[in-house]
């Protein structure tokens, strides 16, 4: 791959692209469920930018989903943007993307999450900074190694043309990041994870948001379509539930975009649309040796090759 394409991204691209990537996400599973429709909210910061939220809640199919476009302006980097990159304290900067995370109502319809993002920074008299990141994760509540495998062999094939070694360390970094330190586990079974991508130079960089973004879909539509509709009982909605909690966990503790958005005076509302309507929490529990529930913990929530 080149890498002398270092010139600064195109914005109007960028931004076109995930506009769209919103719409087709949106119309996917829409058709999915089958009914309900998501609501628009479009909104404006004070400081700059603003975006357009799209959410759904209480659906056949989905009980809460969001896919969130946004474009903001920064007079100041925050926080949660400056911890691993020292040199952005006091730039100005632009972030753009698209985030959803969909939790489907079936207790065997695993929870997806996606996110696609380019931030430019810049300071006066420098050349301005960018760098893409995102990725896509995949956290089921009873595993399907048929579901796993697509996932991961999706993740795979998209980073194919990016380069030998791609999808093996972006998976690897979906594992770390991914992972409930307070809990000593995994979040799910993993995908894709990257950020400060900038060394491929702008046109590369942005072909690989596009592989990512797209490939959520290719990914995630099989999985919810053969699993929306299976009979599940009240002990499958009930660990369904208590698994969400450690979904919560890891957004309210963990998530650099939940922080990120908290810290740079974002929408709270459209911050935290990736929280269920619905969740529990119980003391101190463990699953029952040899049921399914337990197999989550033995088989799916364990380091896997499930290209192997």
């Amino acid at each position: 791959m080149s890498t002398s394409d270092l010139s600064t991204p195109d914005i109007a691209a960028v931004k076109s692209y995930l506009l769209g990537l919103q719409d087709r996400i949106c119309t996917m599973l829409e058709a999915e469920e089958g009914g309900a429709k998501f609501r628009t909210d479009e909104w404006v910061r004070d400081e700059g930018g603003g975006g357009r939220s799209r959410v759904m809640e209480n659906g056949h199919v989905i009980e809460k989903g969001g896919v969130l476009f946004s474009h903001v302006h920064l007079a100041r980097m925050p926080a949660s943007a400056t911890a691993h990159r020292p040199e952005l304290a006091g730039c100005k900067a632009q972030a753009l993307g698209v985030s959803l995370v969909i939790h489907p109502k079936n207790p065997y319809a695993p929870t997806s999450h996606a996110n696609v993002r380019l931030f430019v920074a810049e300071k006066e008299g420098q050349a301005p900074i960018w760098w893409f990141g995102g990725g896509f994760d995949l956290t089921p509540y009873y595993g399907f190694d048929e579901d796993c495998q697509h996932w991961h062999r999706v993740a795979h094939d998209l980073c194919a043309p990016f380069g030998d070694g791609v999808y093996a360390g972006y998976k690897k970094w979906c594992d770390e990041y991914f992972y409930l330190k307070h809990r000593h586990e995994p979040r799910g079974i993993g995908g894709l994870f990257y950020d400060d991508l900038h060394a491929w130079g702008a046109e590369q960089c942005f072909a690989f948001m596009r592989a990512v973004g797209d490939g959520y879909m290719a990914a995630y539509q099989p999985i919810l379509a053969r699993r929306k509709q299976l009979p599940y009982g009240e002990r499958e909605r009930d660990f369904q539930l208590y698994r969400r909690g450690r979904y919560v966990e890891f957004n309210l503790v963990y998530d650099r975009g939940t922080l990120f958005g908290l810290q740079s005076g974002g929408r709270t509302e459209s911050i935290l649309m990736s929280l269920p309507n619905l969740v529990a929490w119980r003391y101190d529990w463990t699953p029952d040796a040899g049921t399914p529930e337990a197999a989550l913990y033995e088989r799916y929530l364990q380091p896997h090759d499930w290209l192997g």
